[in-house]
């Protein structure tokens, strides 16, 4: 299994050609140690029997899509689904498939590129899509960077899904969390999107002001405004690492694993949004170009 590594003052990252896989975010704490900040395995073989997308890129379309199909042109595209739903671009979605290691570019502002052609059809889904995945590090900041392009209208919705651990400890009750988001999308007991958008205020989600993430357990969409700085900030003091997450997506699930200590922020469309028509736009058409850019800042608190 092929590895990249690029490193610059700040950060070393290590990524994998299966999933386009981070498997190692390497920076130094408050106190110099070096930290890897995601959750992954030591030996790159473990990663092909992973049922978590530990570090993957997610596609064809990242989340849940309802009714175990969509209509595009008033043709109906059936979907592999457990259970009704259809989750994290089916049973074989871009976390397990091979990419091709492109480029690694070791000078100022160090990137990896990564391809994948996804074909007509693949888990269900129209048009050959053509993707391009770009891991660059400027200063103390990961930026991740999806590409895409299709001969066929076809939903689109990627994201990388790294597990974050900013201190190595074995809860995060003592992190603090900070999200700008005023609004979170409604889900079912299938953890479906209801189409309802509604008010963090008064409910457990509400981090519009700092706040120890205590015993909240996450598994939520929240609605994003690109247009403040930054979009969410984790910080922790035993390491001293804060995080910053920009984004230009329209929303980011936050979810924290029952089964080990760690935050994901999918950054990303609304989930099912190819089936909600209140939903942002989800469909990729032929001669448009998907950009969908997120950038993971570091720091130390102050």
């Amino acid at each position: 299994m092929k590895l990249a590594t690029i490193q610059n003052n700040y950060i070393t990252l290590t990524v994998l050609e299966y999933g386009a896989i981070i498997q190692k975010l390497v920076l130094k704490d408050k106190h110099g140690k070096d930290t890897n900040v995601v959750v992954g395995f030591e030996e790159p073989e473990k990663y092909l029997t992973d049922n978590k997308s530990l570090g993957a890129c997610i596609g064809r379309y990242a989340g849940r899509i309802s009714n175990s199909s969509f209509t595009i042109d008033g043709i109906s595209y059936p979907l592999y689904s457990e259970n009704g739903v259809h989750l994290h671009g089916g049973k074989e979605g871009f976390g397990k498939k091979t990419w091709n290691i492109k480029e690694v570019h070791e000078g100022e502002n160090p990137h990896i590129t990564l391809t994948y052609f996804s074909k007509d059809m693949e888990e269900g889904y129209p048009g050959n899509l053509s993707v391009t995945l770009t891991y660059k590090l400027i200063g103390a900041s990961l930026h991740i960077i999806h590409e895409a392009t299709t001969d066929k209208s076809t939903p689109i919705n990627l994201t990388n899904h790294s597990y974050f651990n900013l201190d190595g400890e074995e809860q995060l009750n003592h992190y603090d969390l900070q999200m700008p988001c005023s609004d979170f999308i409604a889900l079912d007991h299938k953890l479906m999107p209801t189409g309802e958008v509604v008010s963090v205020k008064g409910s457990d989600y509400d981090f519009l002001h700092q706040r120890k993430i205590g015993e909240t357990q996450l598994d939520t969409p929240f609605v994003l405004d690109t247009n403040l700085p930054y979009n969410t900030k984790l910080a922790t003091n035993k390491s001293g690492i804060t995080m910053e997450v920009i984004t230009n997506q329209h929303s980011m699930v936050v979810y924290t694993p029952p089964e080990f200590a760690a935050i994901c922020f999918e950054t990303q469309n609304y989930p099912d949004a190819p089936n909600q028509p209140n939903f942002p736009n989800s469909i990729l058409n032929p001669g448009e170009s998907y950009h969908n850019e997120t950038e993971y800042r570091f720091g130390f608190v102050t």
